[in-house]
């Protein structure tokens, strides 16, 4: 699944996320979600979350 829709997205799940700094270099991390960011349905870059560890980032991948 894709990280672009927000019902795909629910706390507590696991994902792959960009942060900021990365988004040149594409590089991801992994991590569970804690709190979604983005209050819209969809977004074209991915819904922003922040993770259980602290870090802030649009979620690329949701691993099953």
């Amino acid at each position: 699944m894709d990280g672009k829709t927000r019902s795909n997205i629910k706390p507590g799940i696991k994902v792959k996320v960009v942060q900021k700094q990365d988004q040149r270099t594409g590089k991801l991390t992994e991590g569970i979600v804690k709190d979604l960011l983005t209050n819209s349905a969809t977004h074209p870059y991915g819904i922003k979350v922040r993770l259980e560890s602290g870090i802030v980032g649009r979620v690329k991948e949701v691993i099953e």
